[in-house]
């Protein structure tokens, strides 16, 4: 749950919040650990490079799931528009690099939600039923999954040709795409390449565009979510959001599939919808204590008092954002003095 506080007085304290940035600019020019990035897992895999200003990253399954990332300050749903582009330079990627597992894992890159992503149950190569969700899920991600095979003895042995595409995976583990064959399109190595993954909620689709030097050089089939032949995905099916990470995925519980690549990523942009709380004033009216704000579509706010800061409660009912301003009250307030703050959670 995330929350956007202000603290405000009984008295009638008129306060402003504070606007957040609604993009993330990453070109590598300075430290990127001193400009909100951080690691999880094995940091040797990912380097900046002071002197061509990008992020070396080895993609390598023999190691734990690791991560290079950055906090959204939000957290987005299938509801909210969002977009990431990067510069994206490969070196080499192959599969097989683990004795037995010839099948690919892929290079990724895109939003995760953090607490699911560093759970132990969290395996990236490994498929979990509908109706037991763990595991990988809360996922959109850039994946390209080199050549790979599997040998299924006998000489019976199924190729699986490089592949490039967006993935969407849901709280609840529904899957988009589900046909992986009009994604298969292999990424060049040793050339420079700009990616740009943008997702639309007005049509709840995905667009995936690869350029190089300003111009096309492959488009993604579009991933529509309710679009039944490449989605599991229902009305009902959601993600929850709040990380982007560049992501090197671990084979742990997985058989057929690993990974070993080398690369670099560069001026990443990142953009998310306003935060869910903006221009939060208060004061008190002749029956309550009253906070103004203008609210987000598909979320819920509850407004939460405290007189000491030891502990928070409700001190209203939960009510639907409607995208325009919206009052909260406290129909029952302290007589001495009491501090507020506003909390938005995503259904």
């Amino acid at each position: 749950m995330k929350k956007y506080c202000l603290t405000l007085a009984i008295a009638g304290v008129f306060a402003l919040f504070t606007v957040r940035a609604t993009t993330i600019t990453e070109n590598f020019s300075s430290d990127p650990l001193q400009n909100g990035w951080k690691i999880f897992g094995d940091a040797t895999l990912f380097n900046w490079n002071t002197t061509n200003d990008n992020l070396e990253v080895t993609w390598d399954s023999t190691h734990p799931n690791s991560y290079f990332y950055h906090p959204l300050d939000t957290i987005l749903t299938r509801y909210d528009d969002f977009s990431i582009e990067f510069d994206l330079f490969l070196n080499d990627a192959v599969s097989g690099n683990e004795p037995g597992k010839t099948g690919p894992l892929q290079i990724a890159l895109g939003f995760q939600n953090f607490a699911v992503a560093t759970n132990d149950n969290f395996m990236r190569g490994v498929y979990y039923p509908l109706s037991a969700p763990q595991g990988a899920i809360n996922i959109v991600e850039f994946d390209y999954f080199p050549f790979g095979f599997y040998d299924f003895g006998g000489g019976d042995i199924f190729d699986v040709e490089p592949t490039t595409q967006p993935v969407f995976i849901s709280t609840n583990g529904a899957f988009a795409p589900t046909v992986l064959i009009p994604y298969e399109f292999e990424l060049p190595t040793n050339q420079l390449l700009h990616v740009s993954m943008c997702y639309m909620a007005s049509n709840e689709t995905m667009v995936v565009t690869v350029k190089t030097n300003g111009t096309l050089f492959y488009r993604a089939p579009d991933v529509v979510l309710t679009n039944v032949s490449n989605s599991l995905f229902t009305v009902t099916d959601n993600f929850h959001l709040d990380t982007v990470s560049v992501s090197s995925y671990s084979s742990e519980g997985d058989d057929f599939d690993s990974l070993l690549a080398h690369g670099t990523v560069g001026n990443i942009t990142v953009t998310t919808p306003p935060p869910p709380v903006l221009n939060f004033t208060g004061n008190p009216t002749n029956t309550a204590w009253q906070g103004k704000f203008l609210s987000r579509s598909n979320w819920l706010y509850t407004l939460e008092r405290t007189e000491d800061f030891g502990s928070w409660t409700d001190a209203s009912d939960t009510m639907d954002g409607n995208a325009t301003n919206l009052y909260l009250q406290d129909t029952n307030s302290p007589a001495d003095k009491a501090f507020y703050r506003v909390r938005a959670d995503r259904p």
